[in-house]
């Protein structure tokens, strides 16, 4: 008998036996061949029987070889993957435990992408995995993937909220949980680019995380920036930036403002009031602030409000492109239709010899002509914007924005005086006489915007005066220095 193929039909018994997890079969061939458990790596197998016994959930059978090999447990396959990787991703939390009290040590073997069992663990949300692995080797939790993901970065990632507040709770070092990845994002900020909403009001009720919930990443955005870049479902960002800006979360470019004075309240100083006279003077001056901090607010709201239009560009747009539509719509098919053939009757105010056919029913009155002439403007001012959102100009400039809010106003105006016109000509005189519709409404309505439009005016009136202030301090500064040199 050939001992070579006894060898191979024993190994390929052994293999077979690890799938089915037959210890009866494992013992049989042990019996014939006290080395094939040695001979393992000299297989050209990927994988050990203990990392099929492992993966498919064998107990027994892995307890079988750890107790006639232990070693097996530290056997890695061509991925770098010991056992306990494959245990640990399928939450066999029995066969982790076997493991571990082979080697507790193979809780720190990372594999090609730099992830150790803990990893898988958390990745697929398995609890109790996590519970065994944080008793064997507290200090995995510290060790980072090739992305630079730590165990929490992991568990956002792939929506693991139960196994991620497993760890935030067993978390001792409060750095841990604001741990960034190699592009320095946080949790916060990975959860806001997923757009995570119960893992960011989660992370945001933990105090630890919360005081530096404006730590920036790399490339120098907070949690509020990501969230205002997403591409993700609308409703969802301006809900997830709700929760941020509730939490206190700013953009990176507030951060250096000088923030408002803080009122320190008698409970904050822990100074004792002494007498109702010092209570007076702390309502006196709780009310002072209160007055300055409301004055600053209504003057914040007239400056020129950073970069809306960046921020609500797809919703400029398709406004703008509805507005167009339906002003298009309006001029090629305009009220009471148009002649469908020539005539010389006369009527509908056609004073001419002929009334050519295709053009329109009632052109031929004034109220026609006004109803045209802001049915092109509407038109016109909406192209406008579409064109200047989609031609790839920075929209951060505040004369820029201002010029867009003047425009998009202009046609809005437009729209409106077009459909009162519209109406004019397609109601009867007798009803033109029914003033709710003909004054009160349209007259209301059209004071609106005229309010809205006169504010962006005085934002922008402020922008340049504010210019201008900056650009005559700067003038006097150099004239001053320059004065001061001749001398």
């Amino acid at each position: 008998m050939d001992t070579r193929d006894g060898y191979a039909d024993n190994t390929v018994a052994l293999y077979e036996a690890s799938f089915d997890g037959c210890v009866n079969t494992l013992n049989t061939l042990l019996q014939r061949d006290r080395l094939i458990l040695h001979k393992i790596s000299l297989t050209s197998f990927t994988e050990t029987p203990i990392h099929i016994a492992a993966l498919l959930g064998h107990l027994h059978f892995t307890n079988a070889l750890l107790s006639r090999k232990p070693k097996l447990a530290e056997k890695v396959d061509s991925l770098g993957r010991t056992a306990l990787h494959l245990a640990c991703a399928e939450g066999h939390t029995q066969i982790v435990k076997a493991l571990l009290q082979a080697n507790a040590d193979i809780c720190l073997v990372p594999d090609q992408e730099e992830r150790i069992p803990l990893h898988l663990a958390a990745m697929r949300g398995h609890i109790d995995v996590i519970k065994e692995l944080l008793t064997a080797q507290p200090q995995s939790t510290f060790l980072a993937n090739l992305d630079g993901y730590n165990v929490l970065h992991l568990c956002v990632q792939y929506s693991s909220l139960d196994a991620l507040k497993l760890l935030v709770e067993s978390a001792t070092n409060d750095d841990f949980v604001n741990s960034k990845d190699n592009d320095g994002n946080s949790i916060l900020h990975l959860a806001t680019m997923l757009g995570q909403t119960k893992t960011i009001k989660y992370l945001l009720s933990i105090p630890e995380i919360r005081r530096k919930a404006n730590a920036i990443n790399r490339i120098g955005n907070t949690a509020l920036d990501v969230s205002e870049a997403c591409h993700r479902d609308f409703k969802s960002c301006l809900k997830i930036q709700d929760i941020l800006k509730a939490a206190g979360v700013r953009r990176a470019k507030d951060l250096n403002s000088t923030p408002l004075p803080t009122l320190a309240l008698p409970a904050e100083t822990h100074e004792p009031i002494q007498s109702f006279t010092g209570e007076q003077s702390a309502q006196s001056k709780f009310r002072k602030w209160w007055r300055y901090f409301y004055l600053c607010i209504w003057a914040k709201s007239l400056l020129c409000q950073g970069n809306w239009v960046d921020e609500t560009r797809g919703t400029l747009m398709l406004v703008a492109t509805v507005i167009a539509t339906m002003t298009f719509q309006a001029g090629i098919n305009p009220p009471g239709g148009v002649w469908q053939q020539d005539t010389t009757n006369g009527t509908f105010r056609c004073n001419s010899s002929m009334c050519a056919a295709g053009t329109a029913i009632l052109s031929y009155s004034e109220i026609y002509q006004h109803f045209l002439s802001f049915n092109t403007t509407s038109f016109v001012a909406a192209l406008t914007v579409v064109l200047l959102v989609i031609s790839g100009f920075p929209l951060r400039s505040k004369g820029f924005i201002w010029f867009l809010t003047v425009t998009m106003f202009i046609a809005i105006y437009s729209l409106v005086l077009t459909y009162f016109r519209a109406v004019q000509l397609t109601s009867p005189t007798y009803f033109q006489d029914y003033s709710l519709i003909t004054s009160i409404l349209p007259g209301i309505w059209l004071v609106m915007p005229q309010v809205v439009g006169a504010i962006h005016v005085i934002r922008f009136l402020f922008w340049i005066i504010r210019k201008l202030f900056k650009f005559m301090r700067r003038w006097l500064t150099k004239r001053q220095a320059k004065d001061a040199t001749n001398v």
